[in-house]
């Protein structure tokens, strides 16, 4: 199965989240369209439920509420048609219809537009099953211009897992009044004898509600040294981008149980060497 947004506002035609997403800013009265694309990939028959459930930002991610969950968002949405048989490997199209009251209250809200195929216990499958794909919706509304959006990369940290492998971790917060999707990526310089490496993409499915902070991990290559090395961070949730450099070192518990290991073997060596110093000394006075 597959669904597509085929239409974004013309003022949000350069943003990439409003391509994957419906992103939008309204006030209290109005009413949006838009449309989608649902697919049948597959080579049997689908019948397709199209349906509204509500969604939410928790733990540094889009949340998706179980079944068909309502929120206020959801009570103003519909979908024609509200199902579609589509033979197998085809296509077909439907109109989202979003109508804002006019007592709406200002804010951002979530909800998620889902396609939904259930296929229900046979012969030959004794578990039934269902499939959902979807498209996010970021609906804020409010009197006036869209509220802005703006994150800031506060901190990074190199770090080494149990098993050696390195990663960077960045403290990001969101200084808007809209929820910001994160992805990016980091390049590494000036490290042991000059090297450089990446860049090396982040982690994702970060989302941050509006105000909210949250961590974004980069995994990187396994191997490569502790450093120190300079690293630059670029971030971007649609059309707003931030970029941070600081110096970082890869180290983590196995560089430290390294380094133990060599100050406990230098610490070994030098009591080695005081012991045949006494030894020395002590065969020297009694040959005196």
């Amino acid at each position: 199965m597959g669904i597509r947004l085929l239409e974004a506002p013309v003022a949000r035609r350069n943003d990439p989240r409003a391509q994957m997403y419906i992103v939008d800013h309204l006030k209290p009265g109005t009413t949006i369209k838009r449309r989608i694309e649902i697919s049948n990939k597959s080579s049997a028959p689908r019948r397709m439920d199209l349906y509204a459930a509500a969604a939410s930002i928790e733990n540094q991610g889009f949340s998706f509420a179980p079944a068909r969950t309502a929120n206020e968002l959801t009570r103003w949405i519909r979908l024609a048609p509200a199902a579609a048989n589509l033979a197998p490997h085809s296509r077909a199209k439907a109109e989202i219809t979003i109508n804002v009251p006019r007592t709406a209250q200002a804010g951002e809200r979530y909800a998620v537009v889902w396609a939904e195929s259930a296929a229900a216990a046979d012969a030959a499958h004794n578990i039934a099953g269902i499939t959902r794909v979807g498209v996010r919706i970021y609906l804020d509304i409010g009197p006036g211009g869209e509220p802005v959006s703006d994150f800031r990369i506060e901190k990074m940290t190199g770090t080494r897992d149990k098993q050696g492998r390195p990663s960077v971790t960045a403290a990001v917060r969101n200084l808007g009044r809209r929820a910001v999707d994160l992805n990016g990526s980091l390049g590494l310089r000036d490290g042991p004898g000059g090297i450089t490496a990446g860049p090396f993409n982040a982690a994702s499915g970060i989302t941050l509600a509006p105000n909210g902070t949250g961590t974004v991990t980069v995994p990187l290559k396994p191997g490569l040294p502790d450093g120190p090395w300079k690293a630059t961070l670029t971030l971007r949730s649609g059309t707003v981008q931030r970029t941070s450099t600081t110096s970082v070192t890869l180290a983590g518990e196995k560089s430290e149980s390294r380094a133990l290991l060599y100050a406990g073997a230098a610490a070994s060596a030098a009591l080695a060497a005081v012991v045949a110093l006494t030894v020395i000394r002590h065969r020297r006075r009694n040959s005196q």
